[in-house]
């Protein structure tokens, strides 16, 4: 879009005109000449005549066009863009999530059906996930295993694509809780450090890996990575689920105690979620808890045009002065 930084500088357009007819002309006597016979001149004269007075014209023409460009740069002519997206300096915040096999426990509700426990997940973090513009999110996925599924990017979008698409079980069966704390902090290492934010949710206790929790929240506390952790489902299970009975008398229990020791210690907090409704209620805490640090900002990219008008210019004075030689 075309726009001009001050238009007020068009008011010069009207003004020379009026200094042109308002300030006294000077004037300029010219000796008669005398001649017996004034005949021989007289077809001469106005040929002259007419050439000259076209050759005025179009040098006013050109005068004014000249004097039209100067003005025009003087309003600073420029061109803006359209809007584009400024990267923001949110919070660094990865999300842990709990895929192992007793994630698959229907023990949740949602929309009044019964639901596992991941997916009444998905359905609650999608939102929350949605809301972080601003924020660089990553996802981690464990199991007996951790693993980094989406690094941190801004591209929230494709961290909810990505989650929504995750199946139970592709990490293991069993609940890796210190290597997935060791993983979040060594990925958030070199971030800034002020916005260090990991929000782990899981469904048991730690049973697997190389870190205890214990080592992994003494890393934590150094890199001052922030962790909010959340209990989902039931202390005890009901065994309803087919085919994983003995998995279930295996870990019967999620350890709260340690979560609770997590949080606390690094600064976060531990919430209990026994239901979609509460689950939600846990994410409304957390935005007001971590609210994203600002708006995100758009910027017009701005092209300045005052050297066409100021080249133009340049080309109608010079051409003038050549044909006045």
């Amino acid at each position: 879009m075309l726009e001009f930084l001050w238009p007020w500088a068009f008011l010069l357009l009207i003004a020379l005109p009026v200094l042109r007819l308002t300030l006294p002309r000077k004037s300029n006597p010219q000796t008669a000449l005398t001649v017996p016979n004034a005949d021989d001149f007289r077809f001469k004269d106005q040929l002259r005549s007419m050439l000259a007075s076209g050759r005025r014209w179009w040098r006013l023409i050109l005068l004014l066009l000249a004097i039209t460009a100067i003005v025009t740069a003087l309003a600073r002519p420029q061109w803006s863009g359209d809007p584009v997206p400024l990267p923001t300096e949110g919070r660094d915040m990865f999300l842990a999530i709990d895929i192992s096999q007793s994630m698959q426990q229907p023990d949740m509700r949602l929309n009044g059906r019964e639901a596992t426990r991941l997916t009444a997940l998905k359905h609650v973090v999608e939102p929350f996930i949605e809301e972080r513009e601003g924020d660089r999110l990553g996802l981690i996925v464990f199991g007996t295993g951790a693993y980094v599924y989406v690094p941190l990017t801004a591209d929230i979008k494709t961290v909810n694509r990505l989650l929504q698409e995750t199946p139970v079980g592709i990490a293991g069966g069993q609940t890796a809780i210190g290597d997935t704390l060791g993983l979040a902090v060594k990925r958030l290492l070199d971030r800034p450090i002020d916005h260090r934010i990991l929000i782990l949710m899981t469904d048991g206790s730690h049973n697997s890996g190389v870190l205890t929790p214990e080592e992994a929240i003494d890393l934590a506390v150094e890199a001052n990575v922030r962790i909010h952790t959340i209990g989902l489902g039931s202390e005890r299970t009901n065994g309803r689920y087919p085919g994983f009975n003995r998995y279930y008398r295996r870990q019967s229990f999620m350890d709260t105690e340690n979560l609770e020791n997590i949080a606390s210690k690094t600064g976060g907090q531990f919430f209990r979620a026994t239901d979609t409704n509460s689950l939600e209620r846990i994410y409304d805490q957390i935005m007001l808890i971590e609210p994203v640090v600002q708006d995100p900002e758009t910027l017009r990219p701005v092209k300045s045009l005052v050297h066409w008008p100021l080249l133009i210019a340049s080309i109608l004075f010079s051409f003038l002065w050549w044909s006045r030689r």
